[in-house]
């Protein structure tokens, strides 16, 4: 029986150690199981306090481009401290608990025990206090706009004189407003991007060089908000005040500043104490300088000084022209160099027209094209041509009838129909072209899409557009100009444009005969309503996008549109329903409804039966069941972040939104968000859907910790992947078996993938936001061809890639061309990332490179060859940038000019 219970300690000690506990510090024992579950409460609730801050902040950094406050990032890193002490202490409570005993008032190991109780108290204290204070009015704050910004700009050729000049009257103390003027195309906003660089160079002798684009659609609202944004005026009730309320306001800011203001193309006189302008004088030292094609304007303007910017000399014509052209085509035959001076004389030395028809030129290898040319360019002007302009448009003109006859033509003409200055994404321009009918006569999207993107590349080396990035082009004003000319005046009865962009209209204008408009475009205008019923049976083409204020649309409105093809609307944020008569529509191939305040769609849309694309994307709208599989002939469908279809609403919806979708024979193009493993599953048991040109967006994905990307890659045309908010995402793994397994550990999906080849040879873009537990993304790997990357908000990143995984899969996958066609990396709050990639990398095709809230990444892979090329941009704090880590002193010297100084001081 003796055997049956003992212990190890003498009653003596027993009791010593019982007096122990029941000494002052009792309460440490007796409560520490309480104290403990208390901790582990307190914790969660903290974790889900963090996650909610973060959460406001990611949204505030990704989609209002603001910054987070410093308590706000001082609290989440405090807040993660605790969580993971507290987190290391709940780990070893189990086993100090087994230490006590007698109801957890005596302890075996009373010293531990002690010590152990008062940090779990301890904790437990701070992270309570430390819950207390997660409250914030605000967690973000606009990013301050800096005072000098540098603006991109070519190499120019013959402007050095007219520059010096310039910049010899600007220093004069007497001189407050200076003139610019010259015809279009002559070089005037080069010339005033010249001076702006120049003002931006230290030392600096203004508080701030302020630079607004006025345009002949001068409208004061804009140019107060354009220079309020730039002098950093941060008022909520900015926008409910009045023009005079904004002046008084921007009058206030600027008379305590000495400022150059940079006005760029001006067509009348703009009152500077109605926008808010102080009148620069020698007294205050300010400068204001402006461009326009009118040397009244200067008068009217009262500049001090007035500079004519003239087309260049014969000789500096020559040069412009023969380095566009090229030495190659210039001696490729004998007599074409000879030929060439004779249509660079026909330019009349105009930059814009040397460059524009030089360009058109440059492939031009025969003498009888060149010979053509002179011939085309030395006709007689059309006596409708006004004043200067009939120099100009004839000229620009020259390039428009040099391209091939077909749909090239009516394409350019097209992008007239946007706002000036419009920033135009190709992939919406090209879906414009597929509902307009210009690209019709292919087997499948995919062959049109390619003529799409071939057309834009030949205007763009025709000089007729210009592209800002790989996704966005724009038309230079004089090229949209001559284009109108063409379409509304000297072949108005071919093309029948009517065109009123930017005109802050608030209601429909008066057109006189609605019956001749073909295509009409009146967006960027203030319209609120719609109540007139127009009779225009033969017009094919309305863009009403970009009417911020337009709220209703009479439902006769549309009922006389029966021809229309092409209708826009996207933008209208005010806009939260359609009018039942869009049913009249019956030949719309093209609907855009995106980024508007709609949240249903009436059941009558479904008479829309010829419709070819539907963009709904951010828009959040409800949609009747059965009602997407009614448009049999719909090739394009867009609906990134339209989360109506997506487990949210009702369990069912998610299958019978992929069902829906698998009728749609003719589908080329889908943008789509899926928030469920089991949707993303069936979507891609779907070998026609996986077909298409795939924009995806993985967003949410709860209870989800790790995705095999090998299960993504029968998605042959994947363009676009944006993981989204994936909290409990932890791991991206490559794992190559028969069956790859997906997102949730019961869900498999084959896969017939040859592992010794790229998986995603289409991606081109890569979004990741707010995946708060991934530490690296190595599975980039697998996309040879990625132009763009950028990683928010993800706060256990570590690494971009992992040196241990890549290893693992080398001998499967080539590794030698990682981010060889990289053009854009962007990384912003990752407070854990140490490393991009371990080596130097060449980055063949990197331009820019933008970098905040990585405090601890303090060495980025690239080398001193790629500086030499003059090519990259760096965006980096000041504060960082000093402690960054080069391979040679020589390699920092060389990066040091590609250093962008917007984002100096940032995080201090």
């Amino acid at each position: 029986m003796g055997n049956i219970f003992s212990i190890s300690i003498s009653g003596d000690t027993f009791i010593t150690r019982c007096l122990d506990c029941f000494s002052g510090q009792a309460e440490f024992l007796c409560k520490l199981e309480e104290n403990l579950e208390a901790l582990e409460t307190a914790v969660a609730e903290l974790t889900a306090l963090r996650n909610d801050v973060m959460r406001e902040v990611t949204k505030a950094e990704d989609h209002l481009q603001q910054k987070r406050l410093d308590q706000v990032q001082v609290w989440l890193s405090e807040a993660q401290t605790l969580i993971d002490g507290a987190d290391l202490l709940i780990v070893q409570g189990p086993q100090e608990i087994n230490k006590l005993c007698m109801g957890g008032c005596c302890s075996l190991s009373p010293t531990s025990n002690l010590n152990f109780g008062k940090q779990i108290a301890k904790m437990l204290r701070h992270v309570v206090e430390h819950k207390s204070k997660g409250v914030f009015d605000k967690v973000a704050e606009e990013v301050p706009t800096p005072p000098f910004t540098e603006r991109p700009s070519e190499q120019t050729v013959g402007l050095e004189s007219k520059f010096n000049e310039a910049w010899s009257i600007l220093e004069a103390e007497h001189v407050g407003i200076v003139g610019l003027y010259g015809m279009g195309g002559v070089g005037k906003t080069t010339l005033l991007t010249k001076i702006n660089n120049k003002f931006c160079e230290p030392p600096h002798r203004f508080d701030v060089v302020v630079w607004i684009v006025v345009s002949k659609r001068f409208y004061i609202g804009k140019v107060q908000d354009d220079i309020a944004r730039q002098v950093r005026i941060s008022d909520p009730t900015w926008q409910d005040k009045t023009p005079e309320e904004k002046a008084l306001i921007i009058f206030r800011v600027l008379k305590k500043k000495k400022f150059v203001m940079l006005l760029d193309d001006i067509w009348g006189r703009v009152d500077l104490p109605k926008v808010g302008i102080p009148d620069p004088t020698q007294e205050n030292g300010s400068k204001l300088v402006f461009t326009t094609r009118s040397k009244e304007v200067c008068g009217k303007m009262e500049a001090r000084e007035i500079i004519k910017v003239s087309c260049l000399p014969e000789e500096k014509a020559w040069e412009l022209f023969q380095e566009k052209v090229g030495e190659e085509t210039l001696d490729g035959n004998p007599s074409i160099r000879e030929l060439a001076h004779e249509v660079a004389k026909e330019c009349k030395g105009l930059p814009l027209a040397l460059v524009t028809i030089s360009r058109a030129m440059a492939c031009k290898n025969s003498v009888e094209e060149w010979k053509y040319a002179i011939d085309v360019l030395r006709r007689p002007s059309s006596s409708v041509l006004p004043e200067m302009d009939e120099e100009v448009y004839p000229l620009l003109k020259f390039s428009y009838d040099s391209l091939r006859e077909g749909m090239i033509r009516p394409c350019l003409l097209y992008c007239s129909l946007f706002s000036e200055d419009y920033e135009i994404n190709k992939d919406s321009l090209i879906d414009l072209w597929i509902g307009e009918g210009f690209l019709d006569g292919h087997d499948n999207t995919s062959q049109a899409r390619n003529q799409g993107h071939n057309i834009i590349g030949s205007l763009l080396h025709a000089c007729l557009l210009e592209e800002i990035n790989e996704f966005h082009i724009k038309m230079h004003d004089m090229i949209r100009d001559t284009c109108l000319w063409i379409a509304c005046t000297l072949e108005k009865e071919k093309w029948r444009f009517f065109v009123l962009t930017g005109y802050q209209l608030p209601k429909l204008p008066e057109v006189g005969n609605w019956g001749s408009v073909h295509r009409m475009s009146l967006m960027d205008s203030r319209i609120e309503y719609l109540l007139e019923t127009p009779n225009c049976p033969n017009l094919q083409t309305l863009f009403l996008n970009r009417n911020m204020e337009l709220k209703v649309i009479n439902n006769d409105f549309f009922q006389f549109m029966c021809g229309l093809k092409v209708l826009n609307l996207s933008y209208n944020r005010s806009i939260k329903e359609l009018p039942v008569g869009i049913s009249k529509l019956v030949s719309l191939e093209f609907l855009d409804l995106s980024y508007t305040g709609i949240r249903q769609l009436p059941i009558e849309l479904k008479a829309l039966e010829k419709l070819k694309c539907l963009n709904l994307e951010s828009t959040g709208t409800r949609i009747p069941r059965y009602f997407i599989s009614s448009f049999l002939k719909l090739q394009i469908l867009r609906m990134l972040g339209c989360y109506y279809s997506l487990g949210r609403e009702v369990e069912d919806n998610s299958e019978w939104f992929v069902e829906e979708l698998k009728v749609l024979d003719h589908l080329n193009v889908l943008s789509v968000t899926i928030t469920d493993a089991f949707v993303l599953e069936r979507f891609l048991n779907s070998e026609r859907l996986c077909g298409c040109n795939v924009y995806l967006q993985l967003c949410s994905f709860m209870d989800s910790k790790g995705l095999n990307i090998i299960s993504l890659a029968n998605m042959k045309y994947l363009n676009y992947l944006h993981l989204y908010e994936c909290e409990t995402l932890e791991e991206v793994k490559m794992e190559w078996t028969e069956e790859g397994r997906m997102m949730k550990a019961e869900s498999h999906i084959k896969t017939s993938m040859i592992a010794s080849e790229h998986c995603f040879q289409s991606l081109r873009n890569v979004h990741i936001v707010g995946c708060y537990k991934l530490m690296d993304i190595t599975w980039l790997i697998l996309s040879p061809n990625l132009g763009l990357l950028r990683v928010v908000a993800c706060g256990n990143m570590e690494e971009i890639i992992n040196e241990r995984k890549l290893s693992q899969v080398a001998e499967v996958v080539e590794t030698s061309s990682l981010f060889e066609k990289l053009e854009f990396l962007f990384l912003c709050g990752l407070p854990e990332l140490r490393s991009i990639y371990w080596d130097t990398l060449p980055f063949s095709c990197l331009k820019e490179i933008e970098v905040l809230g990585c405090p601890k990444l303090n060495r980025l892979p690239l080398r001193s060859n790629k500086a030499k090329k003059n090519k990259i941009k760096i965006s980096y704090p000041d504060i960082l940038w000093k402690e960054l880590q080069w391979d040679d002193e020589c390699t920092r010297n060389d990066f040091l000019p590609c250093f962008n100084r917007y984002y100096r001081n940032a995080e201090k």
